[in-house]
């Protein structure tokens, strides 16, 4: 007698089981990898990778095949990114404190989004509107995957110039890259229909879509604000004492705004500093954050080994040996030069501008934005575009993981910080509350 299919265990079990699995890993890997250079998202896109390949799983996760899945799951998880991002900035909001965040933004972000333009155009074939949507894809920082680059939890002091500029590029590039995945939806769709759109583009698209975005996302961050810091005492929010509260204005922000058609992750970011800003200086903010990024390293590693599972069931099969030189180019050439023109004129070290530069890490926005694009028009080939945009995530994985942590470190000692030092502040990133807090 066998009793093998008595003791199958339910799918449902298993999930179970390797969620719990997942929590664990979500709460000590951060510790384990802080002092080795090797990252969280490598990790777990490894795990993907693993776990696909075992003969039992016959499902493969391929964005292709679950496109409006792989748009509102990437967005999620942004959006959750974005809110930690914010309330993590400890420096107050001007026009003269945040010169490196404008000269990434309005200088390096258009040079990339050209550069890689033309370089999807002429190397690699594709359609203006198609090279268009890869580059609005790929010039964005990611705030997702760009976390152990970023300031450390909100009122640790851990804010230098380059981890400032990065945390503050990330949180407002994914907004400002929008327009341009929308004119090159609008060059895919009416302007091969011979329609008039530039007008629309610009009066819509731009400014209606960006100016309502940041309106509405003060205007929903002031009003938390004033929920949790300025009500009477016995009834204000900040009395719960319960992180929830980021989470429901990460969600009202970004539904409020996308119900009158504007840039929710743009609102969303806003909403962060401007709740940061209603009482800069309280310790609530550390509950908030905690919820947020424990939250976000839950989806993102949830995310990444799906991606993991992507690039073993064939992501990367259509790719050509020109998509690999395209995509070292990059990240090698394309993000750092673009950056150190940007930060041209800057007053920073070489090695400051040449750290801001290089960590251009490309991730889950890059996957969302292509998704999103793809969500909304027909384009020929779309299963390459999707290789394309794999690959430059994957090597930026590898390439900015591998690096970031003997890179941080001798930042940190070039300023004269001590990272192994008994009462120094755990280095940045997706550490979680335990480490933040650790003696």
């Amino acid at each position: 007698m066998s009793f093998a299919g008595e003791w199958a265990p339910e799918p449902y079990i298993l999930v179970l089981t390797g969620f719990g699995f997942l929590i664990a890993l979500v709460a000590w890997l951060p510790l384990a990898l802080k002092k080795l250079p090797l990252s969280l998202p490598i990790v777990c896109i490894a795990i993907g990778m693993g776990l696909f390949s075992l003969p039992v799983i016959s499902d493969r996760p391929l964005p292709m095949r679950y496109p409006d899945f792989t748009e509102r799951f990437t967005e999620f998880v942004v959006i959750i990114a974005l809110m930690g991002a914010g309330l993590k900035l400890d420096r107050v909001f001007s026009l003269r404190r945040w010169n490196v965040t404008w000269r990434l933004l309005g200088i390096t972000m258009p040079l990339s989004i050209a550069a890689i333009t033309l370089l999807g155009v002429w190397l690699l074939g594709l359609p203006w509107f198609a090279a268009l949507l890869m580059a609005a894809s790929l010039a964005p920082t990611d705030p997702v995957l760009a976390a152990d680059v970023q300031v450390g939890p909100p009122r640790t002091g851990e804010e230098d110039e380059v981890r400032f500029g990065l945390t503050s590029e990330a949180g407002l590039n994914d907004g400002a890259a929008f327009p341009f995945v929308h004119l090159a939806i609008a060059l895919g769709t009416a302007g091969i229909a011979g329609q008039p759109w530039v007008v629309e583009w610009f009066t819509y698209n731009v400014l209606w879509e960006i100016g309502a975005g940041i309106a509405g996302g003060w205007l929903v961050g002031y009003a938390f604000g004033w929920l949790t810091f300025h009500i009477p005492a016995e009834t204000k929010l900040a009395q719960t004492g319960d992180g929830l509260i980021a989470l429901a204005a990460t969600f009202v922000s970004y539904g409020l705004t996308e119900i009158i058609h504007c840039y929710g992750f743009l609102a969303v970011f806003v909403t962060a500093l401007t709740l940061r800003g209603a009482h800069r200086n309280h310790a609530f903010h550390e509950e908030l954050h905690d919820v947020t990024e424990q939250i976000e390293r839950l989806a993102m590693m949830v995310l990444l080994i799906l991606f993991g599972g992507a690039l073993v069931s064939g992501l990367l099969a259509p790719l050509r040996a020109m998509d690999v030189v395209v995509a070292v180019a990059i990240l090698v050439l394309v993000r750092p030069l673009a950056g150190l023109i940007g930060l041209a004129g800057f007053k920073a070290s070489l090695g400051e501008k040449l750290t801001l530069a290089f960590f251009g890490i490309r991730g889950v926005g890059s996957i969302y934005y292509v998704a999103y694009g793809l969500n909304h028009m027909e384009v020929e080939g779309g299963e390459h575009l999707w290789a394309i945009i794999g690959l430059v995530v994957v090597f930026s994985v590898l390439l900015h993981g591998l690096t970031v942590t003997p890179v941080m470190r001798w930042l940190d000692r070039s300023q004269g910080r001590d990272p192994d030092a008994e009462a120094a502040v755990p280095p940045p990133g997706l550490q979680g509350p335990a480490a933040a807090k650790a003696d």
